[in-house]
């Protein structure tokens, strides 16, 4: 199968890099900036081309879309309206009606769409969602999560800052893993509350989310997510009837990734425990693309589509609008 990558920054390569394992071609490529893509392609292969256009109209079966929050979409619907799958790097859009046009014409077309939620593919996490099916922790009555980082010398200054952009700011940003792993594990939520400060860095947008969210049964996620988290972080917190899942660390400069099983005794007191470790390398970008692969071959939804992305960003539209709303 033959892949293209339109965006060729940090996440193009991680996608580029991910998918040498796979028997798969890296084929058309395009950046804004040439240079980036010319260096991508002597590291990984591929050709460069003069325009995302030009990646379209390409022999390519599958496009990896990882630019600007802004161009998404419009890469997503022209892609679609192609009639080539897609992974769309997350949150997929601005907001959520940007979404709709790139969804129906997908689904008008038989094309997969996987947005790239990759955190649901980190082997702990997909190791939790497995116990939760299983029953392992009994009925879930919440979840907490924690994800952040401190940014960089000039962050403020990024396209992340730019509202017009990037949509918003650390809500839509790792905010957005945030709330795809609470409504993956609670389902859809029915009431949200959030409060977006800015903190620390100058800009446009927040450099913050505080969200609780609650589903229409009365389960709730309590989230975190933050760009002013000096030493990098990720912990994840699933609470059932009978028991715990913690996921902390995601590797690298987030920590050993391990999975914590608390389990509840029958005279209650303190649970037994067991903990499984993931010392190697993050595998989840190269199982996300496997993932669409077999989507695509099976016929089926991919874990994370668009409509998950779609749902993602309605909640999002709600938290700005009540942000709006009480300025």
């Amino acid at each position: 199968m033959k892949i293209g990558i339109i965006g060729c920054g940090l996440i193009g390569r991680k996608r580029a890099s991910s998918i040498r394992a796979l028997r798969c071609e890296l084929s058309a490529i395009c950046d804004t900036d040439r240079h980036r893509a010319e260096s991508l392609c002597a590291d990984f292969g591929g050709k460069v081309v003069s325009s995302a256009k030009e990646v379209v109209d390409s022999d390519v079966q599958v496009i990896i879309i990882a630019t600007t929050h802004n161009q998404l979409a419009r890469l997503a619907l022209m892609a679609a309206k192609a009639g080539k799958h897609v992974l769309l790097e997350k949150p997929g859009a601005r907001n959520a009606a940007e979404l709709e046009s790139a969804a129906a014409e997908a689904a008008k077309n038989n094309v997969k769409i996987k947005v790239g939620f990759n955190h649901r593919f980190h082997p702990a996490v997909w190791r939790a969602k497995e116990l939760v099916e299983q029953g392992a922790i009994g009925r879930l009555m919440f979840v907490r999560g924690r994800y952040g980082h401190g940014g960089r010398v000039g962050y403020e200054k990024e396209w992340r800052f730019r509202k017009e952009m990037s949509g918003g700011g650390e809500l839509l940003d790792q905010g957005s893993h945030l709330i795809d792993l609470s409504r993956w594990f609670l389902g859809e939520f029915t009431t949200v509350y959030g409060v977006l400060p800015r903190c620390y860095w100058t800009g446009e947008v927040e450099d913050n989310c505080f969200l609780t969210l609650q589903t229409n049964d009365g389960q709730v996620a309590q989230l975190h997510a933050t760009w002013t988290e000096w030493k990098n972080t990720f912990c994840f917190e699933i609470y059932g009837k009978t028991g715990k899942l913690q996921i902390d660390g995601l590797g690298g400069s987030y920590g050993l990734e391990q999975l914590s099983f608390y389990e509840m005794l029958p005279q209650m007191g303190p649970p037994k425990t067991t903990i499984w470790q993931y010392p190697f390398s993050d595998t989840s970008w190269s199982r996300e693309i496997e993932e669409l692969l077999s989507s695509i071959s099976e016929d089926r939804p991919p874990v994370g589509d668009i409509n998950d992305a779609i749902a993602n960003l309605r909640l999002v539209d709600e938290l700005y609008k009540q942000k709006l709303g009480a300025q």
